[in-house]
């Protein structure tokens, strides 16, 4: 983070870190640079830096510097996806016969990754349960690279305590990446808890409004991050300058919008919790989740996403999203509006018979910012 912003509070820095006025006209909005190539000043003569958008755009560089500002990282990256995001990160860290421990619940698109993708270049991985971290240090060969963590974890809401795993990744020699997209850098910090990289899919609460595709990395250590920027620029799966704006703008309300979706989640857990057709509630800010008292020390709140398990199986579930109005029924996460889906046939279908395959009768939220009553009444009615 930049010694302007580095005293000042998360709020300030969402709305000013990287936003600087225009130059040319003074708009306080930084300007959509929609351009491909820069004019030089003779050959070599670049202005700013500035010679081909996939190496550099100022649109994208004022969201990188945000990033970082966010994150308290000195450099920030943003790709055309989180997926993109983390293929530039796996082909920065590993190579052939390196080793990754990933998390036995984890988002199905990075599972897909890791498991039919990064396992062709010779990467091998294995599962662990992160929330248990004498499991994770188990985990570990003489050939593991990395420790790759989800918290609160996706769909499970598992929770992994940050500071311990990294822990034994330094005493290991081992980079630890956490993906921070489900608590966002307001409620949560991994680079402060001694992590490695930050993962984000900016798609989801970071943009905010469910009208972008885009994923970050955020790292502490300098050389990390020009390895990281230089393999940015050689695959080329940069944000453009629109979706850098677009996102941009989200985050100048991400604390006001995290405040309002935790506020929100924990009404709706609240009815869950006491509903008859609901067997389990997923969710770190109830007191008996075995990692609520991580998730208080490490998170601000305890975030939108909530998961529950329905009495009746698969069916039922499925019958609970369909009936669902309010709720959109859709992928994805984090916009303002509320969505519902069922992860065994949407979002996680990949990790069908692996060793991550999540509850046929599980069913996850991603709470917006509309009415809780509202939200409660739609539930009510689903679940009949």
């Amino acid at each position: 983070m930049s010694d302007s912003h580095s005293t000042q509070s998360f709020e300030t820095v969402a709305i000013h870190a990287g936003n600087t006025a225009d130059p040319l006209t003074g708009a306080v909005v930084p300007p959509i640079y929609q351009v491909s190539t820069y004019k030089q000043d003779g050959v070599g003569g670049l202005r700013g830096g500035y010679e081909y958008s996939r190496s550099a755009n100022p649109t994208r560089t004022a969201l990188e510097e945000n990033l970082a500002a966010l994150e308290g990282g000195s450099r920030g990256l943003a790709f055309a996806s989180g997926l993109a995001a983390e293929d530039c990160l796996l082909r920065t860290l590993l190579g052939p016969g390196d080793h990754v421990v990933i998390p036995n619940d984890a988002y199905g698109g990075t599972f897909r990754l890791f498991d039919k993708v990064v396992s062709r270049w010779g990467v091998q991985w294995s599962v662990a349960d992160t929330s248990d971290p004498e499991a994770v240090r188990a985990a570990l060969t003489d050939r593991t690279k990395a420790i790759w963590v989800e918290t609160p974890s996706n769909p499970l809401l598992g929770i992994t305590d940050i500071a311990a795993v990294a822990q034994i990744a330094r005493d290991a020699g081992v980079r630890l990446v956490v993906d921070n997209t489900f608590a966002s850098p307001y409620l949560q910090q991994p680079l402060a808890l001694g992590a490695d990289v930050v993962v984000h899919s900016m798609t989801k609460y970071m943009g905010g409004h469910s009208d972008v595709v885009g994923g970050a990395l955020v790292v502490s250590d300098t050389a990390l991050g020009e390895e990281l920027a230089y393999h940015q620029n050689a695959m080329g799966a940069v944000a453009g300058p629109f979706d850098a704006w677009l996102v941009l703008r989200g985050i100048k309300t991400l604390a006001v919008r995290m405040d309002r979706h935790s506020e929100n989640a924990t009404k709706v857990t609240e009815m869950l919790t006491r509903h008859a057709r609901v067997s389990s509630v997923l969710y770190p800010g109830l007191p008996e989740h075995p990692g609520h008292e991580i998730a208080a020390k490490q998170m601000r709140s305890f975030g939108g996403m909530v998961s529950f398990r329905v009495e009746g199986g698969e069916e039922a579930a499925v019958e609970v999203c369909n009936r669902a109005k309010l709720f959109t029924l859709g992928e994805s996460l984090g916009g303002v509006e509320s969505l519902i889906e069922h992860p065994g046939r949407m979002t996680h279908a990949s990790v069908v018979g692996s060793a991550l395959e999540v509850p046929a009768d599980l069913v996850r939220l991603s709470v917006g910012i509309e009415s809780a009553d509202d939200l409660i009444a739609d539930l009510q009615q689903a679940l009949g």
